[in-house]
This record gives structure tokens, C-alpha cells and sequence, in this order.
């Protein structure tokens, strides 16, 4: 294939925060019909380029080019009009608005000054056609679950026909069929001419789509060729600066401890009857197609979703719990799979956000206890090497380590039960690597994870045994030397009798 003159490029760009320096003179050509794909660790400075890519920051230095004419005022604004797209890992919907009301957002059809809503929902029908979305167009986003929500920004980007498209994540949330209509859009956008950056962290699907790559570590471009020209293992070691086969850490069986979850016709959402025990020193996996009814099941053990159940005991509570904060107390804790809605409160310090579940043991008289606090902060950070000043925001801190703070701030209550909702989705093979030490040794002290995962093999690799789930149901129990990636897959799609019924 000849190379085409590039679309949009970056050319020696810096770009630092606070005297700290992000991006350290990058290079990056996105070229019209190629899928080019970005990896890196979480604060590697993917987010950077993106932002300095759309229009959203400057570079301190160097160039960023446009149909090969630098561009040194460049605004979000002027970037859409030039047909720049990006959709960002973390969405940017108004909740309350429709589907179709985000999706032309900013673009609207008017007429006679006023918006033409017929219009809107002709154009916007069709790009929510070509991703898959079949809800009603006037659905408030806010209705939907996280991976329609992912394929409302998709569309939301296609609705201004994009010269250049960037996907941050987006398949994190995505079912095995919506990513396997995302990647025929994007293999069809490609042949249409359109330039496509593509950032994932799942490489099956970066070696599938992919025929470029740029990796950066640290701000600094550690490659840029081929993708035929390395394999999975390379890209790796590019990325983190070391082999993958240590990602996962070794397994070893569970002690047989006291058991801590026994349900038995267990039914919340769209769950049906399920059965299912666990005990002390395990990590049970929960796997199956997404939006067959795990989360519900994780929902309604903790008591955020009204369940019923013949029988149940959970950590000596007999019977289900209630709501959330009976559940806390008994010794559970939930970790959802969206951190920014659901986990962390943003605009707070990084500091506020691992107190907060705390803040009843740390008082002294009614009184807070900021030295207690301060120590507790320290002690936390140091644990999950969340380096730099804890009064920061937590928003300004990338992905991975959002969700090292979404699971740090459980520790001190040592709960007996971890709950964890996707832990790892959209969160680099570092991080991932240092969150997988963590739940093996919470494991060996004593306590029970129960690991929902869209990832299977952090499943197969973590997990002393795999329910799987399907349409609500769980169709099979898969213990540990029956546990693969076939195995679960195939379960899930009813096509597969291996594991024992559950």
C-alpha cells in the first residue's frame, strides 16, 4: 500500500503541566484510510496527544498539522469544522437529554431559527443504525446502560461525518457483538478514505483492526511502524519495558475458609433463581456475555437492587440485605464498573475520595480526626503507588490510577467480601498487572472476591472458579482445571455442557 500525505500529524510536540513535563517531543501521522493505533500505559500521555490532536490544549512546543498546514490556534470548535471526531473513553452525554438530542449535540437541523426535530431524528437514525442502536431516539441517555451509552458517543461522532476519528477505549463496555459491529464500521470508515486512531488496551482487537502503531511510554515515542513488524510480546515490552508473563500473578489453591455467601434461588433483575456459595480465600469469577444479568446478581447481593432468595446467609447475615449501608456494615464492599459516575466524586481531592467510606471511624467526639485522616491518606497511596500531591482532583488523574482510589478506599474497613464490577476496563496492562497482585493477596488474607469481568482471561488466569452466566440464568460452574476462555465463551453462548450446573 503507498502511503498517503497525512491527514492530521504532530510534529515534535512538548507539552508539560505544572513544570512537569507529559509529552516530550512526539511524532504522529494519521493518514487517510489507515487505522493507527496508540498504546500506552495510563499516564504514558495518550490523553495529552488526543486533547492536543482535537483542539483542546496547545502544545508547549512543535507542531500540530492540518492537510499538512500548521494550525497554531486550534479549538475544539475549529477542529469539528475541520472534521475532527473523538470519542472519548470517559462519555461527554447530557443524561437528561434524548438520544437523538445527543447525538446531533452542538449540530442540530434548524428551521426557521428553531430546531427541525424531524430532521435530527432522520440523521441521527441513521448513524445509530450503523452502530447498533435500536432504542427509541427520544430515550433520555440516562435510561440506558454503559455500553449503549458507549455506542450513543460513537454515534454522536458519526453524526458529523469525521475526516479523522479517534477512539479512546471503545469497546471497553461493549458486548462481543456491538464491538463486532464497531470494528466492521471501522474497517468500512477506513476503506472510505476516513483517518482512524484507535487506543485500546486489548490487543487481540488493536492486531485485528490495526496496520500502524505508535507506542509511547513516559511522553516519548518508543515506536512508530507496522504492526506486522512485532507481535503481542513486543508490543508489550514496548509499553511497560518488560515481558506480559508476569501479568498475572501465579496461581496457587484457595485454603478451604468459613463460607461467606450461600444463596439459593436467588432472584434480582433480570436474574432468575440462582445458586451459588463462596468462601473465604477464594476469588469466584462471574462471566457470560455482557448484559446477561451479572451485574444485577452483584447488585443484589449488596443490597443496591431489591432481590429475593428461598435462602440466604451472607457473612452471618441471614437473609438479604436490605440496602447498601447494611451491607457495609455486615462487611461488604462494591466497586462499579463506571468510576466517574458511580465511584469517585471528581471534583473532590484524591485525599476526600479515599477517606469517604472512612470518615465514621476516623472521628474522634463528632469531631474529624485530620491527623488519623492524613495518615490513613498516606498509608493508602503508598500501597497502591499513587505518587503526587493527594489534594489533587481526582479527575486529574488518568484512568488506572481513578481506579486504584475506586478500590483503595475499601481497604481500611477490611471487608470480608469484595464485590468488583469490571475493575480493570479501560485500564493499562501496568495498572492491571498491580490490581491483579492486589485481589490475589486480599484472597490470601482471608476474604472472598467475587470478580465480574468482561475480560475473560483475567478470569481464567484469577480465578479459583467461573460462574457464567446466561438470559439471567447461571448455566454452568466451571472449577478451576475446567476453567479456559472456551470454556467460558462457550457456556455463555449455550453452546458448550463442560463445567457442572450451578
Amino acid at each position: 500500500m503507498i502511503d498517503r500525505p497525512p491527514l492530521l500529524q504532530a510534529k515534535q510536540v512538548f507539552k508539560g503541566f505544572f513544570g512537569n513535563p507529559v509529552l516530550k517531543g512526539v511524532n504522529i501521522a494519521l493518514q487517510p484510510g489507515r487505522i493507527h493505533a496508540l498504546l500506552g500505559e495510563n499516564g504514558a500521555g495518550k490523553s495529552t496527544l488526543i486533547n492536543l490532536l482535537s483542539g483542546t490544549l496547545v502544545p508547549d512546543s512543535g507542531q500540530v498539522l492540518l492537510n499538512g498546514r500548521e494550525v497554531s490556534r486550534f479549538s475544539p470548535a475549529d477542529a469539528r469544522k475541520a472534521g475532527i471526531a473523538v470519542v472519548q473513553q470517559e462519555l461527554s452525554l447530557m443524561q437528561e437529554l434524548s438520544i437523538a438530542e445527543n447525538v446531533g449535540l452542538g449540530a442540530y437541523p434548524r428551521r426557521f431559527g428553531f430546531v427541525d426535530y424531524r430532521a435530527l431524528h432522520e440523521q441521527a437514525r441513521g448513524v445509530c443504525e450503523l452502530v447498533g442502536l435500536e432504542e427509541d431516539l427520544d430515550t433520555p441517555v440516562g435510561d440506558l446502560s454503559l455500553g449503549r451509552r458507549q455506542l450513543v458517543e460513537i454515534a454522536k461522532a458519526l453524526f458529523r461525518k469525521p475526516k479523522v476519528l479517534i477512539l479512546d477505549e471503545p469497546t471497553s463496555s461493549l458486548s462481543a457483538h456491538e464491538a463486532g459491529i464497531l470494528s466492521s464500521l471501522m474497517m468500512r470508515l477506513r476503506d472510505e478514505g476516513v483517518a482512524l486512531l484507535f487506543i485500546s488496551h486489548r490487543l487481540n482487537e488493536v492486531r485485528a483492526l490495526c496496520s500502524h502503531v505508535t507506542i509511547l511510554k513516559d511522553g516519548v515515542v518508543t515506536a512508530d511502524q507496522p504492526l506486522a513488524d512485532v507481535d503481542a510480546e513486543g508490543l508489550v515490552r514496548l509499553m511497560v519495558g518488560r515481558d506480559a508473563g508476569d501479568l498475572f500473578p501465579a496461581w496457587a489453591p484457595a485454603p478451604s475458609g468459613r463460607e461467606l455467601v450461600n444463596v439459593s434461588g436467588f432472584s434480582a433483575g433480570m436474574v432468575r433463581g440462582v445458586n451459588f456459595s463462596a468462601r473465604a480465600g477464594e476469588v469466584v469469577g462471574i462471566g457470560g456475555l455482557v448484559g446477561q444479568g451479572q451485574e444485577d446478581f452483584l447488585l443484589g447481593l449488596y443490597g443496591a437492587l431489591p432481590a429475593s432468595a428461598g435462602e440466604a446467609s451472607i457473612c452471618a447475615h441471614h437473609g438479604l440485605f436490605a440496602d447498601v449501608g447494611s451491607a457495609n456494615a455486615a462487611g461488604l464492599a462494591y466497586v462499579p464498573a463506571d468510576r466517574k459516575r458511580e465511584g469517585l466524586i471528581l471534583p473532590h481531592s484524591i485525599a476526600s475520595n479515599l477517606v469517604l467510606p472512612n470518615i465514621g471511624d476516623l472521628a474522634r467526639k463528632f469531631l474529624r480526626d485530620r491527623s488519623a485522616e492524613r495518615s490513613l491518606v498516606a498509608d493508602l497511596a503508598a500501597r497502591l503507588t499513587i505518587r503526587g500531591d493527594t489534594q489533587r482532583p481526582v479527575q486529574a488523574l488518568s484512568g488506572g490510577n481513578q481506579q486504584k482510589v475506586a478500590l483503595a478506599k475499601w481497604l481500611p474497613r477490611s471487608p470480608s467480601v469484595l464485590l468488583l464490577n469490571d475493575p480493570t476496563r479501560g485500564v493499562d496492562i501496568e495498572t492491571k498487572r498491580e490490581i491483579y497482585l492486589m485481589l490475589r493477596a486480599f484472597a490470601a488474607e482471608g476474604r472472598l472476591v467475587v470478580l465480574l469481568s468482561s475480560d475473560t482471561p483475567e478470569l481464567v488466569h484469577l480465578c479459583d472458579r467461573v460462574l457464567v452466566f446466561n438470559e439471567g440464568r447461571n448455566v454452568a460452574l466451571l472449577e478451576r482445571e475446567a476453567i479456559s476462555e472456551e470454556a467460558i465463551v462457550g457456556a455463555a453462548m449455550g453452546v458448550s455442557e463442560r463445567g457442572v450446573a450451578a
